[in-house]
Parts: C-alpha cells; sequence; structure tokens
C-alpha cells in the first residue's frame, strides 16, 4: 500500500476507469451542499451492484484519487476515479465483491500521497487493521413492523421509559476473554432486559472506533457497524430481536469530535475538510481528537446522513448525543486567549447550534416519537424546547446536576447528611425546565469515581442499604431513567472495559437480593402511572416534608392523570429507626405500604413489619389528616391509599 509520491500528468497515466453507473441528481447534490442532505450515505461509498462496485467520495481539493483494494492487489494505478466538477471522484469496479478490503489513495495538490479509509465505508476491518470493507446494507428483511408501527403513533412523555445502558464489549465475555458477538447477544441479553423489567438498552457507540481499549467515544466509522461483534446483518438481527421483544434500543452517537488517525477524517484530502482549518477552534486539546467543521455545509450534510442512518437502516429507536456542550461553546476546554468568538462576540458557536437545531428538525420529521437525547452538562437554556419557540429541538436531556447533587449526598456520612439536605431537593426547583432523563451512568463508575456501591458510606451491609435508598429516591424522582450496567446487582469494583462484569457476585446474597430490589423497582415504575405520567409539571409532584433536614428524611406524593392513585414516598437517609414516625396524608382511610427497600426480600437482615396502616385526624405537614410509619434507619418506603 505504500507507494513512492509523484505527481503524473494526465496525458501520461495509463488509465484504467470504468464509467459509473451511478447517476447523482442535482437535487441531491444541491441539498449535500446546503448541508440538509439526509442520505448522502446513497451518494458515497462503495455500494454493490450486480456486477461490481460503485465507489464515490468527496474530496473536493485532491488532484488524483484512485481505489486501491483486494480487487487489484493494492495497485495505486489500477482504479483512477473520474472527478466531477462537484469534487466528487467515482469509479465502478466490476471485479469488486463483498467484503473486500479497500482504501482511497489521495493524491494531494502538495504531492502528498494518502491512504484513507471510505469515511462512508458500512464496515471495516478490525484494528490494527484500517481499511474499509464492502458490505451490504439493503440485504436485511426486517421483522419489527409492528413494533416501527406503534413507536411511531406513541408519545413518548407520558410513557415509562427505564433504560440499561450498556457497553457491548464489557458486559459478558467468553471465558477466554473473546468478545459477545451481536447474534450471542440475542440469547443472552433480551431475556435478561425482560427479566428484569426494563424499556430500553442504550448501547455505547457501536460505531466503528481505532482502539480496542475503548469506550467508542473516538469514532471513524460513522457508518460503520462495530466490527468486534459482528456484521452489519448481525447487529440489525440484534436490534429487530430486541423490537419483536418490545425493547427499544438507543444508540450512542458522537458528533462533536473524531480521532487524529493518519487514515481517518483528518486533513482528508490533504486539507481540512471535515475538521475546523482554525486551529484554535479545530482541536479538543484534552482529548487529542479534532472538532468538526459545523459552518460547512457538506460536513453538516455528513453528520446529519450518518444520525439518519442509524435509525433507518438500523432501525435504531434514538440517539444519545454525546458531548453536546462541548459543541455548543467555542471556549469548551479553553483557557482566556485559546479561543476564537463567534460574530457576536461572544463564546457560543452559532454554527454548531444551527446544525443541531437542523438535525432535531429532520430527524423528527421522518422519525416520530423518537428519543433525541443531549448530554449537555451546562445551564443552555431550552434545550428540548421545540425549534420554533427557539430550542435546540432535542426531545430528552441528560440532568447532570441531579446526578451530580445527588451522588455528592449519598456518598457522605448520614451522620453529616443534614448539611446538605438541599442537594436532594435542589433539583425540584428546575425539574420541570426541561424534559430530563436522570442518568446514573458509566461516566460515573470509572476513572477512580468509584462504582456506585463503594461511593455508599458505612458498613458492607450499609452500603447495601444506602444504595437501595438512593435507588428508591431515582426511581420516584420525576424524569426518564437510565443506569448503566452492573448497577443493577452492585458490580463492587470499577467499570473495566477490558473484561466482563463481574456476574460471580450474584452468588452472594446481597448482591442477588439488590438485584431482585431493582427488578422489583423497574416493574413498580412500569405499573404505576403516577410515577411517570406526569413529570412535566407540578402536577405529577407534591412536597409532604422538603425540610426535615434534621432528620433527613424525605417525603412526597407523586400522581397520576386520574388523580386518584397517588404514591406516598418516604425515605430515612440515615441509619436511625424511627419509629412512629408521623406524615400527613392528602386523604383519610387505609394506606398500604407497598414496596419497603428493608424487606426481607431485599436485605439479608430485613424483616416483614406492619403493611397496613390507618390515617388518623390529626393535620400533619400541611395536610388534613397523617399516618404514623415504623421507619427503619436507611429505609424507602412506597405507601398507596388502600
Amino acid at each position: 500500500m505504500k507507494g513512492y509520491v509523484c505527481i503524473i500528468p494526465s496525458f501520461c497515466v495509463k488509465i484504467s476507469i470504468e464509467v459509473s453507473m451511478k447517476i447523482i441528481s442535482g437535487f441531491d447534490m444541491h441539498l449535500f451542499h446546503e448541508g440538509t442532505q439526509c442520505q448522502a450515505y446513497r451518494m458515497f461509498g462503495a455500494h454493490l451492484r450486480d456486477n461490481g462496485c460503485e465507489f464515490s467520495v468527496f474530496a473536493p481539493n485532491a488532484a488524483f484519487v484512485s481505489v486501491v483494494g483486494d480487487f487489484n492487489n493494492w495497485d495505486v494505478f489500477a482504479h483512477n476515479m473520474n472527478q466531477s466538477g462537484d469534487g466528487i471522484f467515482s469509479i465502478f469496479i466490476p471485479d469488486a465483491k463483498e467484503w473486500d478490503r479497500y482504501k482511497f489513495r489521495i493524491l494531494t495538490k502538495d504531492n502528498e500521497e494518502l491512504f484513507k479509509a471510505d469515511p462512508y465505508a458500512f464496515y471495516a476491518e478490525h484494528m490494527p487493521n484500517t481499511a474499509s470493507k464492502i458490505a451490504m446494507i439493503d440485504d436485511y428483511i426486517w421483522y419489527d413492523n409492528d413494533w416501527i408501527e406503534k413507536r411511531n403513533n406513541t408519545p413518548l412523555y407520558d410513557k415509562p421509559i427505564n433504560i440499561y445502558e450498556m457497553h457491548l464489549g464489557s458486559w459478558k465475555r467468553h471465558d477466554d476473554n473473546t468478545y459477545y458477538m451481536y447474534e450471542e447477544y440475542v440469547n443472552e441479553l433480551i431475556p435478561y432486559i425482560k427479566y428484569m423489567g426494563y424499556t430500553h438498552i442504550e448501547l455505547m457507540p457501536v460505531m466503528e472506533y481505532p482502539f480496542d481499549m475503548s469506550w467508542g467515544y473516538q469514532c471513524l466509522g460513522y457508518f460503520a457497524a462495530n466490527s468486534r461483534y459482528g456484521s452489519p446483518k448481525q447487529l440489525k438481527y440484534l436490534i429487530d430481536c430486541c423490537h419483536q421483544n418490545n425493547i427499544g434500543v438507543i444508540l450512542d452517537w458522537v458528533p462533536a469530535h473524531f480521532p487524529k488517525d493518519s487514515y481517518g477524517l483528518a486533513n482528508f484530502d490533504g486539507t481540512s475538510l471535515y475538521e475546523y482549518s482554525d486551529p484554535r477552534k479545530a482541536h479538543h486539546e484534552e482529548w487529542g481528537t479534532l472538532i468538526f467543521d459545523y459552518g460547512k455545509n457538506e460536513v453538516c450534510s455528513f453528520l446529519l446522513s450518518s444520525a439518519y442512518f442509524w435509525l433507518k437502516e438500523y432501525h435504531a429507536d434514538g440517539l444519545r448525543v454525546d458531548a453536546v456542550s462541548s459543541m455548543l461553546y467555542l471556549d469548551y476546554g479553553r483557557r482566556a486567549g485559546e479561543w476564537t468568538p463567534n460574530e457576536k462576540g461572544g463564546r457560543e458557536n452559532l454554527e454548531a447550534v444551527k446544525f443541531l437545531r437542523s438535525l432535531s428538525l429532520n430527524l423528527f420529521r421522518d422519525f416520530p416519537n423518537i428519543i433525541l437525547a443531549a448530554e449537555e452538562s451546562t445551564a443552555w437554556p431550552n434545550v428540548t424546547a421545540r425549534v420554533c419557540d427557539g430550542g435546540l429541538g432535542f426531545n430528552f436531556k441528560w440532568n447532570m446536576g441531579w446526578m451530580n447533587d445527588t451522588l455528592s449526598y449519598i456518598s457522605k456520612d448520614p451522620l453529616f447528611r443534614k448539611y446538605d439536605h438541599h442537594k436532594l431537593t435542589f433539583s425540584m426547583v428546575y425539574a420541570f425546565s426541561e424534559n430530563y432523563i436522570l442518568p446514573l451512568s458509566h461516566d460515573e463508575v470509572v476513572h477512580g469515581k468509584k462504582s456506585l456501591l463503594e461511593k455508599m458510606p458505612g458498613s458492607y451491609n450499609e452500603k447495601f442499604s444506602n444504595l437501595k435508598i438512593y435507588y428508591a429516591y431515582y426511581m420516584s424522582h420525576p424524569g426518564k431513567k437510565l443506569m448503566f450496567m452492573g448497577g443493577e446487582f452492585a458490580q463492587f469494583i470499577e467499570w473495566r472495559y477490558q473484561s466482563g462484569l463481574d456476574w460471580m457476585l450474584l452468588d452472594y446474597e446481597s448482591h442477588k437480593k439488590l438485584r431482585i430490589f431493582v427488578k422489583d423497582l423497574n416493574m413498580f415504575y412500569r405499573k404505576h402511572k403516577a410515577f411517570y405520567e406526569q413529570e412535566r409539571d407540578w402536577t405529577g409532584f407534591k412536597w409532604i416534608n422538603a425540610d426535615a433536614d434534621s432528620d433527613s428524611v424525605l417525603s412526597y406524593i407523586r400522581r397520576d392523570k386520574a388523580g386518584k392513585n397517588d404514591i406516598l414516598v418516604i425515605i430515612n437517609f440515615t441509619p436511625v429507626d424511627r419509629n412512629g414516625y408521623r406524615i400527613g396524608v392528602p386523604y383519610k382511610g387505609k394506606y398500604k405500604i407497598l414496596m419497603n427497600s428493608s424487606d426481607e426480600d431485599y436485605s439479608v437482615y430485613g424483616k416483614p413489619i406492619k403493611k397496613e396502616l390507618i390515617s388518623q385526624d390529626i393535620p400533619w405537614d400541611g395536610l388534613k389528616a397523617s399516618i404514623c410509619v415504623d421507619l427503619k434507619g436507611l429505609t424507602a418506603l412506597y405507601i398507596k391509599k388502600d
């Protein structure tokens, strides 16, 4: 693949060019150059035909481009591509077939020879090899029509959404530490998700990335299914089977940055084709990556097409858009003097804002009721507001503030929690400003942050008690839910992407009972509309007592649309038993404890408690009646009027 560099006059080249069969319409090109082309992957890349393969690449600043691959023994002169006036190089090669490896050999105007993977490739070699591979994307027969139709006609906001976030390479491994394949996950993962009661899985990036020891967020194959786990057809099969079992699939998607690997997008045609040319805008120094130039319409079409591709061709039910904050701010991760203000003198990346709005408008136009979730950690306003109302157009945003505050609170010694009580209650000040997902994500269990269980203070048993009440609080707080894999059974050590989760922990009673508790929480959430139907405004939530900081007790009510199925939540965040603890209730009569985190089903040392309570005509907490409960230390209760 390495050859000498020279400029060869066109009249001297022995040309071996086949006439391209592809006709790209003027309208398609107009959309591409306008930045609104949603299916540029149909225009570019490698597309198999009956007797060969068409190749097309956008490289407007290249002097010459050829295709090298298995079909021509990597001969740089065998298949020189035709160039159009739109910066497109194309060729039809009769001998090329599926799974053949290939690259584009680009000769720059500076006489530099580059060997580039196809930006629009549907598949790629596994590292350390770097070639693209010809692959079909239209040869899979889907059986999820019922799911897609139901999804398209079912609004999301008043439905339960409980997401299991996972990294395919480290959920489970074979005994020899090799990866599970996509097809193997059908028999392993789907029954588990159904058993646990999650509504969706969220896959950390399944797009191709260069480094094995990676989470996948440094993507290079924006249209290529990750080769580590199988073929495109096998990934489609996994998603199809999920849908047939009523499980939604959300994919992580990374439009914020890309790696600098020489075979990838960087300096693609000898110029900054995909990245900003201004070094003050081009580099993520912290991440060692390059930033897409959202001011180039062709880059916007590339990214828009990538998002569209995974929704259309792989039937994904949504995208979680990574690192949105880094896209929105020109000074993100930069010190004073290291960034260039926008045309209005501000720090906002106006080009990225325009792109994100275009993204949401185009995706929701063709894929109604998908999940488009922003990982956005700043106070940028109206992330989940409609574009016509001045928003970015996402329909969900990760609530990073809630996550940081509450994890900080629960990690403290219970003796001192009363001084940080506001960290539990502050989220309700802004809970309805956006449509939130509450994330207990992968980011919180790596890099010395400890696992969720290890964050908990106290003895071994107290750690489990603390984690259970935290989960009970999380599940009953307004917002959709997301839990990273392993949290459901209390993975003890930090997440390691080099190996599978420690499933042997389920041999231990405490871990096994915690998983049962999480399973029952998930089922409770899905069963009781009070926990999900009205979480966008105060009609679905009412404090009983938010100010019991001296006791470190929280109590509140969740309500459904009918207004007749209130769930009372009371949580004791200290290890102190508070027998006969009085709380106000909205109605007189009998009440029943539906879930108790200290129940013997969930705790090694749990004991049954009285589950029926009768109200007393004693006004309390601003309500006309009250009940007395034996509130054990580090215990959460869900209570309902009988």
